[in-house]
Order: structure tokens, then C-alpha cells, then sequence
């Protein structure tokens, strides 16, 4: 019997989505595409969620979206255009999720699965982690905003590398183009991965929001963007968790923030 091909926990904060098709490299199909999109915008909209972490199951992140069912699903222009709205939400979501999302990349992180990695906002990889994005191996192109996420993550000459020749790259490489934020020996994944996570997740969350809104906002310089990422910093003046920080730091206790 095939298991969910996602898998969803939430404690302490922490909400952890599992690509879970291990036998196919954790290849995403349209459906999954749609999932997780949802999936992460229902975390990043409940108040238990303070910190989202994306990872695949097995030794893979993810080698992208299953080209088995490209005959079918993306077969033409058409189909291709309703297909790449799918996994183009799920992009966005992430992109977009209010909290925090962080990638834990171990293996393969090809086309889709590098898009979605490109998409949060923090990556961490252990040294066998291998990146491609094979867009011209296979003649199509990627989504407008996909492309975005990369040349923001990766830098514009990297985006360019991995574009125009489909080549691959490891986890050194893709540090040193700023793509990940470190990388840690296999064995110390999961447990880096949790330390960073719950460290965010026992911060004050509007103002790891608010932070988020204004990173966006300085990478975009879209007014719209400013404006909000104004509110949420102000949100936080007004918040019991501003008076709670202070209050604890008088006191000279770890601060219990609830979001509000």
C-alpha cells in the first residue's frame, strides 16, 4: 500500500512537512503540488506554527516534479500552463508563508525541489547535497516567479550557471554562492535543523514576522510590500509579547511569548 506522499506533524511550534516518495527520489506530482500549497498555507495561518521545515524523506530532498506524468499533464501548452500553476502556488506559499520555512537538504535537490528549496527562507544541506535545475536538458521553462526565488537565493551569475547549462553543482558550490546557509555532516542534520528551528520558534513570533515582511520588502522594493511589512513591525509596539520581552528582561527570565 503506497503512504501519504506527505506528511505533516506540528509540535512546539514547529510544523514539519515530509516529502515522502522516497522509492522516486521524492519526485512532487501535480497533485502533491496542490497539497503542499495547501498544507503550507494552513500552518503558516495558525497560531501553534511559528516555524515551518520542509525536508524529504529517505536520502533525497527532492529531484522536482515526477516527469512520468509530463505526457499527460504537460503535454502541451495548455496543460503545461495549468500544471505550472500548480507547483507555481506551491512556490508562492512558501515565499509567502508569514513564518518562517526552512529547508533541510540532503541528496538530490533537482529542478521543482530546487525551486521549492529556493523558496524558504533558510537552507542547510549535508556535504553529499547535489543541485541542478535541467530546465534546458528537457525544453521547457520554469515559472517566471520560480526564477525569482533562484536568482534571490543563488545570485544571478549562479542562476544563470545552473540555467543555461543544466549542470550540476554540490553542496560547496552552492554555499559559496550564498545559496545555503551552511552545511553539516549528515549525522548532525536533523539535530541542527531542530536547534535552529526551536530557537526561532521561542522568539517573539510578530517579531519574527515582521522581520520576514521586511526582508521581503527590501528584496522586492514593492510599495505594497512596504506597507505591509510597516504594519507588522508596528503590530508589534502594540503586542503583550513587546511588554513580556521587556518584563522578562527586567527580571532576568526567559520570556513566554504567545503570539499576541
Amino acid at each position: 500500500m503506497e503512504t501519504e506522499p506527505l506528511l505533516v506533524t506540528v509540535a512546539d511550534g514547529v510544523a514539519t512537512i515530509v516529502i515522502n516518495r522516497p522509492a522516486r527520489k521524492n519526485a512532487v506530482t501535480q497533485a502533491m503540488w496542490v497539497d503542499l500549497a495547501g498544507h503550507v498555507s494552513r500552518l503558516a495561518a495558525g497560531l501553534d506554527t511559528r516555524v515551518i521545515v520542509l525536508r524529504g524523506a529517505g536520502q533525497d530532498f527532492s529531484a522536482g516534479a515526477d516527469i512520468g506524468e509530463f505526457d499527460t499533464l504537460r503535454g502541451d501548452a495548455e496543460s503545461a500552463r495549468t500544471y505550472e500553476a500548480t507547483n507555481s502556488a506551491a512556490f508562492a506559499a512558501l515565499r509567502n508563508a508569514t513564518v518562517p520555512v526552512i529547508a533541510a537538504i540532503r541528496g538530490i535537490c533537482f529542478g521543482g525541489g530546487f525551486g521549492l528549496a529556493a523558496a524558504c527562507d533558510l537552507r542547510i544541506a549535508t556535504p553529499d547535497a547535489q543541485f541542478a535545475v535541467p530546465a534546458a536538458r528537457l525544453g521547457l521553462a520554469y515559472p517566471q516567479d520560480a526564477m525569482g526565488d533562484i536568482v534571490w537565493a543563488a545570485g544571478e551569475q549562479m542562476a544563470r550557471y545552473l540555467t543555461y547549462t543544466a549542470g550540476r553543482i554540490d553542496a560547496k558550490a552552492a554555499l559559496s554562492a550564498g545559496f545555503l546557509l551552511e552545511i553539516v555532516e549528515t549525522e548532525r542534520l536533523d539535530a541542527r535543523i531542530d536547534e535552529i528551528a526551536r530557537t526561532i520558534a521561542g522568539n517573539a513570533p510578530l517579531s519574527v514576522r515582521a522581520s520576514k515582511a521586511a526582508i521581503r520588502s527590501a528584496l522586492s522594493h514593492d510599495p505594497a510590500e512596504a506597507a505591509l511589512a510597516q504594519a507588522a513591525g508596528d503590530a508589534t509596539f502594540l503586542s503583550d509579547d513587546y511588554a513580556e520581552g521587556r518584563a522578562a528582561f527586567a527580571d532576568r527570565r526567559e520570556p513566554a511569548f504567545k503570539g499576541r
